[in-house]
């Protein structure tokens, strides 16, 4: 079967490897200002090692964690950061169904689209 032009292994290998370093700089600086931020606004405090608190509420869902964000919380700007970063090898698994879409290679697409779904069916809170 021919490829269709300009695609080829190393071209696609190339891709997935910037977009791994870029996702990985991305989500690292965006967790990285918000440890900054938040250690400049509640760094001087001491910590209270006596009592447990858990994860605040606007931390454990996706839009929560923007809108918390949005509203100038330095802790969900962390929280970003790391789901960032969890993205990063979703949007590769992505990335690399559309290559072999764009090649025609229909069992990998199969594979690829099986693990996609199970990526995000466990990242949206559907595990058991």
């Amino acid at each position: 079967m021919r490829k269709p032009r300009g695609i080829d292994d190393r071209r696609i290998e190339r891709w997935i490897g910037l977009l791994l370093r870029a996702g990985v700089i991305i989500a690292a600086g965006i967790t990285l200002a918000g440890g900054i931020w938040y250690l400049s606004a509640h760094g001087a405090e001491i910590p209270r090692y006596g009592t447990f608190h858990g994860e605040p509420d606007f931390l454990s869902h996706i839009t929560a964690v923007v809108a918390a964000v949005l509203s100038g919380q330095s802790a969900a700007l962390i929280q970003l950061g790391l789901l960032a970063l969890i993205a990063v090898p979703i949007v590769r698994v992505a990335f690399s169904l559309v290559a072999f879409a764009l090649e025609r290679d229909w069992l990998y697409c199969v594979v690829t689209t099986l693990v996609l779904i199970i990526l995000l069916f466990s990242l949206l809170g559907g595990g058991i």
